[in-house]
């Protein structure tokens, strides 16, 4: 039966959209509610969150693993989306800490098993030459979703701010746009046709073959991710600076605004100059921001930074996994998504742990000199290793 690929990347990326809602619903307000109401310190933010980067990226590999196995990824993304709606609205009978990580980390495994699977249907419903706008669709469509969430959290915040259960609602509702993802990888999304490990035509030892320049990339964006804390420390920092509660969702949200109209455009410039130049924008933009969140003294400065910041996640997210998709054969693609999230994944939780550390330490400016830095060092590398990463492979889709 015949599709159309194209409905597919929005369907999936439909999936995105109601995932973001469900996500930026809570996440703003979960850093304040686990230091404020449940009575933790900002470490024990640093862990937790960490700990949640290191699920989502562990579970990737042994997703990737499977979807190349058995070339099936919908009922991969089905459990993925299963988990997370189970996982957040418990957050809201959670009085320990073993079982707010607990949780925490059940949530980062619905989402690590589900991207991969949905990066591999993405990258099979594109052609090689509008790759990046195909990515740069569903970045919109997830980010989208990733402004409607914090709206939706301000009118939560505004109309029940003297409601004594207020985070216990909030948490609670995050589980009604995970019901609607579930609806439509059931009925609309459709598996792609692609090259599967258990094909006999792929000759045994090829089977874990991966290109030297998918390492020496992977190994750059290892050091930028040392450097990349959890946004959670953004959050803290722009309370510190004087940016209010109810101020909190808006800021985000038009975070994600500027994100979401700037992730085709994006996108497609790097199927016209290539995706490691695109990708030194979005890198050179965290620097910037990062430097200024450390140098910031008052909110206006913490809103510009914020829109910025966007520009870092429409030219890096969508367009890291369309690069991948463009040096990585198809068959092998699972696996490359998932060890890439996966090694990425280890590197943020001493990401989000030493800036929980800094910030206690030092002071809330230590964490963001020290992104600062680690990212100036990455571009440079970046820069100097472009001509050895760039490196086009043929298969039999392109």
């Amino acid at each position: 039966m015949r599709f159309s690929k194209d409905k597919n990347v929005f369907f999936i990326g439909l999936l995105s959209f109601f995932g973001g809602i469900s996500h930026d619903v809570f996440a703003p307000i979960l850093p304040i509610y686990l230091t404020t109401v449940l009575g933790f310190d900002k470490s024990f933010v640093g862990i937790a969150e960490g700990l949640v980067g290191a699920s989502v990226y562990v579970f990737k590999v042994i997703a990737g693993f499977f979807s190349d196995r058995f070339g099936k990824q919908k009922p991969i993304i089905f459990a993925g989306y299963f988990f997370s709606m189970a996982a957040r609205p418990l957050l809201a009978f959670a009085t320990s800490g073993a079982t707010v990580i607990g949780l925490r980390v059940m949530d980062g495994i619905g989402k690590g098993i589900k991207d991969p699977a949905k990066d591999v249907l993405i990258a099979g419903s594109a052609k090689k030459e509008t790759r990046g706008k195909s990515f740069g669709i569903a970045r919109m469509l997830d980010t989208l979703g990733s402004v409607v969430g914090p709206l939706i959290l301000f009118g939560l915040l505004y109309f029940l701010k003297d409601n004594v259960s207020l985070y216990y609602l909030i948490l609670i509702f995050t589980a009604a746009p995970l019901l609607i993802t579930l609806f439509i990888v059931v009925i609309k999304v459709k598996e792609v046709d692609g090259t599967s490990l258990s094909d006999k035509s792929i000759n045994a030892p090829e089977k874990m073959v991966l290109p030297k320049s998918f390492y020496l990339f992977l190994a750059i964006t290892v050091l930028f991710t040392f450097g990349n804390s959890s946004d959670a420390f953004l959050i803290l920092r722009a309370t510190d600076v004087g940016v209010t509660l109810l101020e909190i969702p808006i800021m985000i949200a038009l975070f994600n605004f500027v994100y979401a109209a700037t992730a085709v455009p994006f996108g497609s410039l790097s199927d016209r100059i290539g995706r490691v130049k695109t990708m030194l924008i979005g890198w050179t933009a965290y620097a910037v921001v990062y430097m200024g969140f450390a140098l910031a003294s008052h909110p206006l400065a913490i809103w510009f930074l914020y829109g910025l910041y966007g520009i870092y996640y429409a030219t890096s997210e969508g367009v890291a996994k369309a690069f991948l998709a463009d040096m990585v054969a198809s068959g092998h693609r699972g696996k490359a998504f998932g060890i890439y999230g996966t090694t990425i994944g280890i590197a943020t939780f001493p990401a989000s742990f030493f800036a929980g550390f800094l910030w206690d330490r030092f002071g809330p400016q230590a964490p963001f000199y020290f992104g600062a830095i680690i990212a100036s060092m990455a571009v440079v590398l970046l820069m100097v290793f472009s001509k050895k990463i760039i490196r086009p492979v043929i298969t039999s889709e392109e």
